[in-house]
């Protein structure tokens, strides 16, 4: 009987056992090899140049005068934006847009600078396309940073007339004068938001899909060598802890690629390194394996492996807070993402790495990791005697009849 082989086998052959399958088998070496290295990568290469840089707009000036020509020089000196082209109209301007020969428009109505100088106020209007808020955030950006700093000159022109000192003049307008230091994404940059999620979102999930396969496999050939009817709590502890040990192992090489090197790579922030991150990492690596080898055992295909846990992707990535801020979610919701092991995961990461804060910071984190690990444990191996007796009734069923043959 197939079953008998692994009675009393030790924690160590199972590990060793398990590495040497996952190895042998070409969807396991593509899952939890080439698309844990590659995928992080191809994903982010897009995010490399985070940051927008001169956006072509268009300049509508109605008013030509010395002021709205320095108000269109000052413009296209920012780093945000470049002045592609001067329409006569904002017609002219509408059809640029359209055909996405430029991503904004900019109109200074006609006698701008007379309504400033008379003191009366004057707007300049701004067309963007918000759809794209990466570049509606260039656009509009620029456009206020110039509009604050041509009102600034007209009130210290203003002071100087009424026969203020220059100093004093400076003062009045700069009545508060903030310091804005960005923390933790000094870029503002996207890539910096979003990818240490999502690697941390795919190493989850390629984990899962892995372990998915492996199960779908043995189930399709019907040779499951580690179950052991007899004493099934025993030897499901040696299993369940030798294969979580042999995913937790290859991840934690893979990781050493994705968390450090390609990591450095895009320059993301790294208050702590990766060896603070470590034992976070091996909490997560083994409450993702217990979580697999709970859920996966159920697979009698491979195809079922693939289809349930690729259908789950997105809604793992929603409900970790990535997409949409996790405060603003259902209650419901959002205690149906503790389910996972991402949603204490990905905080915690954040708070350890990029914020440099320490264990204390994420006491919360690492308790619902410690209850998802001890949580799935249990019901990973509920799930292997459950299974284990089931095929030792098969097992059972099938000897008469091969006897009497």
């Amino acid at each position: 009987m197939a079953t008998k082989k692994g009675n009393g086998m030790t924690t160590f052959h199972f590990f060793r056992a398990e590495l040497r399958e996952s190895f042998q088998d070409a969807g396991t070496v593509l899952i939890f090899i080439v698309a844990a290295l590659l995928y992080p990568m191809v994903y982010s290469v897009g995010y490399v140049n985070e940051t927008i840089r001169n956006v072509p707009i268009a300049l509508v000036d109605l008013d030509h005068t010395s002021m709205s020509r320095q108000f269109g020089r000052m413009l296209d000196a920012t780093e945000q934006v470049s002045i592609a082209c001067h329409p006569g109209s904002i017609k002219e301007a509408e059809q640029l847009f359209y055909q996405q020969k430029i991503h904004g428009v900019i109109l200074i109505p006609a006698s701008f600078e007379k309504q400033v100088l008379s003191g009366n106020s004057s707007r300049v209007t701004v067309y963007c396309d918000a759809g794209r808020f990466l570049v509606y955030k260039q656009v509009f950006t620029a456009a206020t940073y110039v509009t604050g700093m041509v009102n600034a000159g007209v009130e210290v022109r203003s002071s100087l007339v009424q026969g203020k000192n220059w100093n004093a003049a400076v003062t009045q307008v700069e009545k508060m004068n903030p310091q804005v230091f960005d923390v933790y994404n000094p870029s503002s940059g996207y890539a910096t938001f979003i990818v240490p999620g999502i690697l941390i979102i795919i190493i989850q999930q390629s984990l899962l899909v892995g372990i998915g396969l492996l199960y779908g496999k043995h189930n399709e050939q019907k040779y499951r060598p580690d179950l052991v009817p007899a004493n099934t709590w025993t030897q499901g502890i040696r299993v369940l802890l030798g294969k979580s040990m042999a995913y937790t192992t290859l991840y934690l090489v893979t990781t050493l690629v994705t968390l450090v090197l390609f990591y450095h790579w895009l320059r993301f922030p790294d208050l702590s390194g990766i060896f603070a991150v470590y034992p976070l990492l091996v909490m997560y690596l083994f409450t993702i394996s217990f979580m697999g080898l709970a859920v996966c055992s159920w697979f009698t295909k491979r195809v079922q492996a693939l289809m349930f846990l690729v259908f789950l992707s997105p809604v793992v990535y929603f409900l970790t807070g990535v997409p949409w801020p996790l405060e603003l979610l259902p209650h419901g919701v959002r205690w149906l993402g503790y389910l996972f092991p991402t949603t204490p995961m990905l905080p915690a990461f954040i708070k350890l790495r990029i914020m440099g804060g320490g264990w204390e910071s994420m006491r919360f984190e690492t308790m619902v990791l410690c209850l998802q690990m001890t949580g799935y444990f249990i019901l990973a191996l509920v799930s292997y005697k459950v299974v284990s007796l089931k095929q030792g009734r098969k097992e059972m069923v099938s000897e008469p009849a091969q006897i009497g043959s």
